[in-house]
């Protein structure tokens, strides 16, 4: 018999861990995808370090919002066993990879703003916060790196590469405001000091983001309607499908163990 979805009891604190760990699961499935598939052997390595990275930081999360929970359910349960409506991932990680420019300038929007937002978060008032925030960190400023790199490297290389790049920036831009949105629970845990205000990175993030595309040679959209409803559960035809894939075998085969 296939396992039953889970409901959660969603204090403040366990919602804003969910939807951390949402991104970070989600966005470290999509760069799994590219296993066997990315361009070099290197990237090959590259991106499935990213992607374990990403998955490592959503169990730390998830763990500690079944703790925070205290319901009896564990990090698997929470990653496996919710439904998609109860995911509260950001749109921009569950769109697909597309061509590897796309999964890069995907990559640069959601590392730009995580990295100074777990560097923030590192001085939380909640201390598990804000040690996975500090472990975190050196990851995220990695994976800055990295995209940045190449996103230069395909902006201002072939025609080609640009006019990929390009592209990407350009379907991608819409999911980015996003990213500064809060609601009633960020500004309740924002007042008690263990949430980060994610309007004061917006300054930091456009800093970063412009200077990669100024580097890049690619124009920022000016464009400024913006798409969101991840946080609320309203997603896109995409995820379904993504979790239909990551959800199969726990659904399939309830408490399989390795």
């Amino acid at each position: 018999m296939a396992a039953a979805s889970i409901s959660v009891t969603e204090s403040p604190l366990v919602s804003y861990l969910l939807r951390r760990a949402d991104d970070a699961l989600i966005l470290g499935h999509r760069l799994s995808e590219w296993c066997g598939h990315a361009p070099m052997l290197e990237e090959e390595m590259a991106l499935a370090n990213i992607g374990l990275d990403l998955i490592g930081q959503a169990r730390e999360l998830y763990g500690y919002a079944a703790t925070a929970e205290a319901a009896g359910h564990d990090e698997d349960d929470l990653a496996y066993l919710r439904d998609e409506r109860q995911y509260a991932n950001l749109l921009l990680v569950e769109q697909p990879n597309g061509d590897f420019a796309r999964t890069m300038v995907r990559q640069l929007f959601y590392s730009a703003f995580v990295d100074p937002f777990w560097r923030a978060t590192m001085a939380s008032q909640d201390p598990t916060l804000a040690a996975i925030a500090a472990k975190s960190e050196k990851e995220s400023a990695y994976h800055l790196r990295h995209a940045a790199e190449w996103v230069i490297r395909l902006g201002d290389g072939t025609a080609e590469s640009k006019r990929r790049a390009q592209a990407a920036v350009d379907d991608l831009w819409a999911f980015t405001g996003e990213l500064f949105h809060a609601d009633a629970v960020d500004q309740g845990l924002i007042a008690r000091g263990i949430a980060i205000d994610p309007e004061s990175l917006r300054a930091a993030w456009t800093a970063t983001v412009s200077d990669v595309l100024r580097a890049a040679t690619l124009t920022k959209p000016a464009n400024d309607w913006m798409q969101k409803g991840g946080r609320a559960g309203h997603h896109s035809e995409h995820l379904g499908h993504l979790l239909s894939e990551l959800q199969w075998l726990q659904r399939t085969y309830p408490g399989a163990t390795w």
